[in-house]
């Protein structure tokens, strides 16, 4: 994509890449724009992938909530 970033689990934001024609663009709110989606779509995923392996981890412990 035009965007990428990289998210550690504690939600650390561990680097973002944008692309030459990103840059090329000059458009600074798309870019903006472009890279709050980003964003929040790592911290999305990570925070997924926390809860599965949370889940994966307690699934069979009968923890209240869980």
């Amino acid at each position: 994509g035009a965007v990428t970033v990289v998210i550690s689990g504690a939600q650390h934001i561990q680097s973002i890449t944008l692309s030459p024609e990103m840059i090329a663009s000059g458009d600074a709110e798309m870019i903006g724009d472009t890279l709050v989606a980003a964003i929040n779509e790592a911290i999305e995923k990570s925070q997924a992938l926390a809860a599965e392996r949370l889940q994966s981890v307690s699934g069979g412990l009968g923890l209240p909530g869980m």
